[in-house]
């Protein structure tokens, strides 16, 4: 009889992603970031050609099933009719891939929506001083400043993704940490789920801190 320990089960990559993208989802409703059907999530499963896995449209990201998830090409194409419908901001996740994103998340959190509208105006949320701020790719140390794009909200998807092109291969002003879309949400971005979702959990922190800050002090 031999002594050797039998072989670890085979595992699917994509399997293991798609349990990360649904405990997202599941965090992130908890949160009050990913309510009802709003929000999207993705990973890049192979860079050449680019495809990616995300959540499909119109599936509620708190209950989040594995068949409730679609592959795209880089595109923004379903590789599989039997899929559920790509969601309709699709076009930013593989933007955002295509200059070297592994993990795009979405979220819809109340304090994001307010500060977008609000700072539309500006074209950026300015966040310095905090702590927190280390927690962001990049940063080491709290003397820093995010500044964190804000677009206005559009059902151009594709020209919106065009201008996040842009930004991202501006070396003068680079797209960094994250995005908004006004009276929408947050899109960020990391190597990782795992990097993203910290990346989503640091600037969803501060931008809580932001609107408490102004509603105590009466600067809304």
């Amino acid at each position: 009889m031999s002594s050797e320990s039998p072989a670890p089960p085979c595992t699917d990559p994509i399997d293991d992603q798609i349990r990360e993208l649904i405990e997202c989802g599941r965090d992130f409703h908890r949160r009050g970031w990913s309510l009802g059907t709003s929000s999207n999530y993705s990973v890049v499963i192979d860079p050449e050609p680019l495809t990616l896995l995300m959540t499909g449209s119109g599936f509620d990201k708190g209950r989040l099933q594995p068949d409730q998830f679609v592959i795209v090409n880089e595109n923004a194409e379903s590789l599989d009719e039997a899929f559920p419908k790509p969601s309709a901001e699709a076009l930013l996740h593989t933007a955002l891939a295509k200059h070297g994103a592994g993990a795009v998340l979405h979220t819809h959190s109340v304090a994001a929506t307010v500060l977008s509208e609000h700072f539309l105006k500006d074209g950026a949320l300015r966040i310095e001083g905090y702590e927190m701020l280390k927690g962001l790719s990049g940063i080491t140390t709290h003397e820093s400043e995010a500044v964190i794009a804000i677009y206005p909200n559009t059902q151009d998807i594709a020209a919106l993704a065009t201008v996040i092109e842009s930004r991202l291969q501006n070396p003068a002003s680079p797209l960094r940490h994250g995005f908004l879309m006004a009276g929408h949400g947050l899109y960020t971005w990391g190597d990782s789920i795992a990097a993203a979702r910290r990346q989503i959990e640091v600037l969803e922190f501060l931008f809580e801190v932001v609107t408490q800050k102004r509603l105590l002090t009466g600067s809304f």
